[in-house]
């Protein structure tokens, strides 16, 4: 596998001065962004198909072992608080249990059983999207769950990084990034991880986007959480409904700090008749607007 091979180059990195080896190490880092530039098309893709696929009671589920595991559960908490997508619609399997998190498990990565059962122990389903991240492609756990999750009918998404790995065969879109060779042999956390972050950041914001979960490059589904968030809302809804900050801040009020809700509240609706405009726009809040122009 290309991800853990020997570059001779590096061969006497330990005798580098600090500076040069940092210096290495940042170029490939630069280089394993740059090798997601051919994936675009196909991230998008998976983004739309799981986008409409998910509709009012899918899930997303991450699937990983190690590294790509702990990097994949990174980017999926961190959906609610920034677009408020619901943690009881998320799913974290991570090969040796949550406890992984923090603590290598040995062998846990090889386990074909579990992740088949962990697949089945979840519930998935054909509502369900499921994302397993392995940077060689072809981990056990992660492969045997995305098996899994396609024979009974879930939408699975592989991301690896070494072209051919069974992982992307198995799944029903894939995205390769080839990072090759890592500066420290076999260190998958550097170039391999730093672009297996990259495309979940891509591939799961371009997910909300396609949800309505974004307005005018802001993210007016986001928790409002401590005081800083709690001014940016306001500044939102202000912005957005084209209204001054007293009158913002007490529309966000009376929309118990709901962004979107806020802002329609702004324009003159009552926070029951925006909730109703909400739901039955699947919470898009452009679509809200549309309806809301069309009235004046």
């Amino acid at each position: 596998m290309k991800t853990e091979a020997l570059d001779p180059r590096y061969v006497d990195l330990d005798l580098w001065p600090t500076e040069l080896a940092v210096e290495a190490m940042l170029e490939g880092q630069m280089a394993a962004i740059a090798a997601i530039q051919s994936q675009t098309v196909a991230i998008a893709r998976a983004a739309e198909a799981a986008a409409g696929r998910l509709g009012e009671t899918g899930r997303l589920v991450f699937v990983g072992a190690g590294t790509s595991g702990r990097l994949a559960v990174q980017d999926g908490t961190e959906l609610y608080p920034t677009y408020g997508w619901p943690m009881s619609r998320m799913v974290f399997l991570m090969a040796g249990g949550t406890s992984a998190l923090t603590e290598a498990y040995e062998g846990a990565e090889d386990d074909v059983e579990a992740g088949r059962a962990d697949i089945g122990n979840c519930g998935i389903g054909p509502s369900d999207i499921v994302i397993g991240v392995a940077a060689s492609g072809r981990t056990p756990y992660t492969v045997a769950a995305i098996e899994q999750a396609r024979a009974v009918g879930a939408l699975t998404i592989g991301i690896a990084n070494n072209p051919g790995s069974v992982l992307l065969e198995k799944a029903e879109h894939a995205i390769l990034a080839v990072t090759g060779s890592e500066i420290v042999a076999g260190s998958t956390r550097m170039k391999a991880g730093t672009a297996q972050k990259a495309i979940l950041n891509l591939l799961s914001t371009a997910i909300m986007i396609r949800l309505g979960l974004v307005y005018q490059g802001r993210m007016v589904a986001m928790r409002i959480s401590n005081e800083k968030l709690l001014q940016r809302g306001r500044g939102m809804v202000q912005d957005i409904a084209g209204v001054d900050a007293d009158v913002a801040a007490r529309a966000l009020e009376a929309a118990d700090n709901e962004i979107r809700l806020g802002v329609i509240v702004a324009l003159g609706v009552s926070a029951e008749e925006g909730q109703e405009l909400l739901d039955a726009h699947n919470g898009s809040l452009r679509e809200v607007m549309q309806v809301l122009e069309k009235r004046d």
